[in-house]
């Protein structure tokens, strides 16, 4: 779900992919890493290509995917709740994931790793489109999403490698030139090709797509791309992922299960053993690290208050960017009877917005990140109160334009704020550290998108009550549940706002960077 990597910070939530090749970019300095290899001339920019395929599959399949969702949610008679595992299925599997995809590219090779991924993502991608039942469709998912995460973090391995740091600006241009398509050509790719019912696939053809360019690369990687591997001793925390799997599985169950099935008593369990399970967790990190330095998250990170506050700005933030565009999908089509295409026109909107305002973000936030996050997400907060605006008063006679002009306003305040986000939250992060503490940032990221589906999916199906499609009061109940959870993200987005006070300020210098006390909330 989107492009992230243990070398550098890359948010990943959905139509957010347009901003991430700025994070790529921020951390990287103009010097030769010891284990650079440049490949030649040629050879190299064809690689660029075949890896920036990979980072293109993975933005194109999770913006393609939320415009289509209650199309496929009609077609295979499914429960909202799927709707939800579907597109939080695929950010929580990735999220879990991330660290480890890169751990496993440094201890069995980046080549076999980014093949491995790759070839899963195809073959998951094709389960998806040939999926029978939801519960098929759901555990695909979660399959293309643990692919995506060992794919995903080999790209920026790649390009650090076998590129020459003068080159590196512009391999990181491709590659965003790569993310952007993907992020605003997946709306109306998904809405296209589920409009036009090519071969009667409908929706299932936004997932077969997939396959002629995953083979593609799968193949030229095979042929191309030489092995790079870390070559320090094999160090993967098993436990680690285990524990914060089930963790986070504990928390994300009951929120989009629990309605559905009634809230049984069984239900508080998983809920009840979350945080018990995240505490052990976070003891099990502090030993392995003080063992052998091998810890999946490594505590001394949160020494720096600012990376901690950080982190749970970034996690704020994630919960109304990633679960707005499920909600506006579904009360344009299920509430107001609009076409999958019509919808999808509106909602690129939102990634055009972003494209706009990004590479400003970019140019002058370096020195002023802090301001650049509190700003966009100030401006994110007012276009999703002007959606709320318009959604209550306009009723059933709401416009496209309506609708396109707030979620542009949305992507204006997130190509102001997510090109820096992560580079802030990591500014006072010792170099030594950086490429742990990227992968923490984007795992948090993908982890909010994921909670913040199955959050806002629960207030909204708590206040439509299930209604009918032909009820009489059908569209006064869904303009009233998006009203209710647009406020939630416009909460969000606004505490994001007011909590970007305690990120760090301008960046330090390399004395304070090695002084831990130099870290506390600027």
């Amino acid at each position: 779900m989107s492009t992230t990597v243990q070398e550098a910070a890359l948010p990943a939530p959905p139509a957010a992919e347009a901003a991430e090749v700025a994070e790529a970019a921020g951390p990287v300095e103009p010097a030769d890493p010891p284990q650079a290899h440049p490949a030649p001339p040629r050879l190299r920019w064809l690689l660029l290509a075949v890896v920036t395929g990979a980072s293109f599959l993975d933005s194109l399949d999770v913006n393609i995917v939320t415009v289509v969702l209650p199309a496929v949610q009609r077609d295979l008679g499914a429960d909202f709740a799927t709707a939800q595992w579907t597109l939080a299925g695929y950010a929580l599997a990735f999220s879990l994931s991330l660290i480890t995809g890169g751990r496993l590219g440094d201890i069995h090779g980046r080549k076999r790793v980014f093949l491995a991924g790759v070839a899963g993502f195809t073959l998951a991608s094709a389960a998806c489109g040939f999926a029978p039942n939801a519960e098929l469709l759901v555990a695909a998912r979660l399959v293309q999403g643990v692919a995506a995460a060992l794919m995903v973090p080999q790209v920026m391995s790649v390009i650090v490698t076998l590129f020459r740091p003068k080159e590196w600006p512009v391999a990181f241009a491709v590659l965003g030139a790569a993310l952007t398509l993907g992020s605003v050509g997946g709306p109306l790719l998904g809405g296209l090709l589920t409009g036009l019912d090519l071969f009667g696939l409908g929706w299932r053809a936004i997932f077969l797509v997939n396959l002629p360019l995953g083979l593609l690369i799968t193949g030229l990687g095979a042929r191309l791309l030489p092995e790079n591997r870390h070559e320090g001793p094999p160090r993967l925390d098993l436990p680690g992922v285990a524990l914060l799997t089930a963790a986070a599985f504990g928390l994300m169950y009951p929120l989009v299960q629990g309605r559905e099935q009634g809230w049984p008593a069984w239900m508080l369990l998983p809920a009840l053993a979350a945080p018990v399970l995240f505490l052990l967790f976070a003891r099990h990190q502090r030993r392995r690290h003080a063992r052998d330095g091998s810890a999946l998250v490594p505590p001394p990170l949160f020494a720096r208050r600012s990376f901690a506050a950080g982190l749970a700005v970034t996690l704020l933030a994630f919960t109304g960017i990633g679960s707005l565009a499920l909600v506006l999908t579904y009360h344009l089509q299920y509430g107001l009877g609009w076409s999958v295409l019509r919808t999808a026109l509106a909602t690129a909107a939102w990634p055009v917005g972003i494209a706009v305002t990004f590479q400003i973000a970019w140019r002058h936030g370096t020195r002023r990140g802090r301001l650049f996050v509190g700003a966009g997400a100030a401006v994110m907060a007012a276009g999703s109160l002007l959606l709320t605006a318009a959604v209550r008063s306009a009723g059933a006679g709401l416009s496209w334009w309506q609708v396109a002009g707030a979620e542009l306003v949305v992507g204006f305040g997130m190509g102001l704020c997510s090109p820096v986000l992560a580079s802030v939250v990591l500014s006072e992060v010792p170099p030594q550290d950086s490429g742990a503490g990227s992968g923490v940032v984007n795992a948090v990221t993908q982890f909010g998108s994921a909670v913040g589906v199955a959050v806002v999916g629960a207030i909204f199906l708590a206040v439509t009550g299930g209604v009918a499609a032909d009820a009489p009061d059908r569209i006064d109940r869904f303009c009233s549940a998006t009203g209710a959870t647009l406020w939630y993200n416009a909460g969000a987005f606004a505490l994001t706002a007011a909590l970007s006070r305690f990120l760090p300020g301008p960046a330090r210098t390399p004395e304070d960077l090695a002084d831990p006390s130099q870290g506390a909330l600027a």
